[in-house]
Formats: structure tokens, sequence, C-alpha cells
């Protein structure tokens, strides 16, 4: 697949933005900086646009999903807008009856846990993602020279919650069926990355200039199962968008174990939770690729004076790698203050790229 002409990367809008900059290596005219989940409940905004809507509704309506994927960037000054979407939508669009409980997360009709049940899962249509192309243009329309993020779960993430029926604490059922059940292990985590890759792919055709994989849960595996019975999938999702030359992010929770392998799946920029600092990050990836992070939200909700040291600190870590885009080290808590991401925004544009103030 060749990006368009018209492409916001092809066509001068977002080739040399700040985000795409600093994922490429290369010096950005300021230090870029968003934040995961930055579209979401803690926005007023947000929650009167999502008033009586549920979650999945929302996504799937393109004019309410391109609203809610820009209003961070129109309060925050931030740069990049992340669309703003949920990882079971390919799931849904798919045909599998799942939905977002509230104070639950995303609960399925019927978990998957046997080669049958694998065996039954239905095919990704291609004409299911037209609400999300429709949704990522209708965004980009807006964005002029910001960058649209387009995102997915991770296959292990998305089977993971296939096989538990739900969230999960420490993911028993996925990583007994590795070794239990190996071959229908591998059968669900390609199909994962299958309907992953579809759900990247149709964001990044429609107008996204980077493309993020997500993998909430990884961090309950070790090394070796994650080197085996994920790193194939992840790099099978990826595959899907691979050819269109748009940066590729890899984002996990508590994956500092894993953070060399999650890079050789193949990706220009890795993310880094708050867990690990970030000069220490790109030690142990050898200085290969740009990080994004890892501002700890917990911190959003401290004294000024503390959050403000921190992201200091956060900013002189991430100089020891080729490239750094400012982000949390997770998403932004539903009781976040917007007043202080916007002026965490202005204090990061304000701090010079070449180090000084």
């Amino acid at each position: 697949m060749t990006l368009s002409a018209s492409h916001p990367l092809m066509d001068g809008r977002t080739a040399d933005s700040p985000l795409i900059s600093a994922y490429r290596g290369q010096t950005p005219s300021r230090r870029p900086v968003w934040f995961m989940r930055q579209a979401g409940r803690s926005l007023p905004e947000y929650r009167r646009v999502r008033e009586g809507i549920g979650m999945l509704e929302s996504c799937l309506q393109p004019e309410l999903a391109a609203e809610i994927t820009l209003q961070p960037v129109r309060r925050h000054d931030v740069d990049a807008a992340i669309f703003f979407s949920d990882i079971v939508i390919p799931l849904k669009l798919a045909g599998v009856g799942v939905d977002i409980v509230s104070g639950v997360g995303p609960v399925l009709d019927r978990p998957v846990r046997t080669a049958a049940d694998v065996a039954a899962l239905p095919t990704l249509e291609d004409a299911a993602l037209d609400p999300i192309r429709e949704a990522v243009a209708r965004t980009v329309d807006e964005l002029g020279h910001t960058p649209l993020i387009g995102f997915a779960g991770a296959p292990f993430t998305l089977a993971a919650y296939m096989v538990e029926g739900r969230p999960s604490r420490d993911h028993l059922g996925p990583r007994t069926m590795m070794h239990a059940a190996p071959e229908t292990w591998a059968a669900l985590a390609n199909w994962a990355a299958e309907v992953s890759g579809q759900f990247l792919r149709a964001q990044v055709e429609a107008g996204a200039s980077a493309a993020q994989l997500f993998d909430s849960w990884a961090g309950s595996l070790g090394r070796a199962d994650y080197e085996r019975h994920v790193a194939p999938a992840s790099a099978r999702a990826l595959d899907a968008v691979r050819d269109t030359g748009v940066p590729l992010v890899h984002f996990g929770t508590g994956t500092s174990e894993i953070l060399q392998p999650m890079r050789d799946v193949g990706v220009d920029v890795v993310g880094v939770d708050y867990r690990l600092p970030l000069d220490e990050a790109n030690r142990r990836l050898g200085g290969t690729v740009p990080l994004q992070g890892n501002i700890d939200p917990a911190l959003l909700d401290a004294p000024w004076e503390v959050l403000e040291a921190h992201v200091r600190e956060v900013i002189a870590a991430g100089e020891a790698a080729p490239g750094h885009v400012l982000n949390l080290g997770h998403g932004v808590p539903p009781t976040t203050d917007p007043e202080v991401l916007t002026r965490l925004v202005s204090l990061i544009h304000s701090i010079d790229v070449t180090g000084g103030q």
C-alpha cells in the first residue's frame, strides 16, 4: 500500500510537524507532547457530547468520534491527536459480542477458550471499517498541520480479554493457554493480529500520520513468553501498515523488562511507562530508537512545583535518546484538571529543544 497524494504525510501538512520529526529522530521545531487518553473523561466538553451514548456507539458515530478526537487539540495545543476509539472496536466490527460495562471494562458475551471457539471467530469484513475511515477523514480535515495518530490494541491484550471474557488482574487464562494449548493460542493471537492490523490500516489509509500499537497487559508476561508467544503476532499486526512509511510506535504498561523485544517487532519509537527513567530505557535499547513518555500520571494532581520539577527531570532523561516525544507513562486520569494539562503543554513548549530555557 502506498499513501495517496492527498495524505497529510504526502501533501506537506504533517511531514515536518514536531511530532513526526521527533518520531523520525530529527530535531523538532518545538518539544512535541500529547497525552494518552487526552480525549476523555477529564474534559467537560467530552462528557457533554457523550451524555446518554454508550462508549462503543460513540466510537462508531464518525462525526462524534471526530469531534472527541479534536477536543484536546483545541483545548491544550498538543502536538498530535490520538484517534478516539477503543481497542475492542475491531472485535465489535467483526461481529464478536462485546460491550464496555461501566466500572468493569470490556466484557464478551462468550469467552474464547477452545480451538473450536477460535475456529468459529468471524472475519472482519473491510466494509465494516468504513465508519472508522469516515471518522479519520473528518478529523484530518480539521487538524491541518497537526498529525493524527492511529492506534490499535496489540494482539496479546485483545486475546487476553477474549480468553478471560473480561478484564483480569493476572491474565492467567491466556498465559496458561500459551503452554497448555499452544496451537490454539497461536491461532487466536493471529486472529487478533489480523483484525488489529486491519483496524490500523483503515486509519492510516484515511489519513493517520503515525500508528501506535498499545499492549495494555504485556507487562504480565516474562520475556521468554513474550518473545515466543506474543512478539510474532504483534509484528504481524504492524505488517499491515509497515509499507506505508508512517512512524510506528509500540507502548505497553509494566514492560520495562521486555522493551528490547517490543522494539524488535519492528517499530520506529518505543513508549515507556512511568516505572523506568528514560535514560535507563535508552540504555537498555542501546540508543537505537526515539522514546515516548513518561510523565507519571499520579503527579498531575500534585502541587505545580512538584509536577514541573518532575517534567523537567523527564525531559533531561529523555535527552539521552535519539528523539523524545513527551507523554504520560499511561493515560490521563479522569479526575485530572484540564487546566493542568494545558499549563503542562505550555511549559513543555517553552523549554528549548536544545536543552536551554
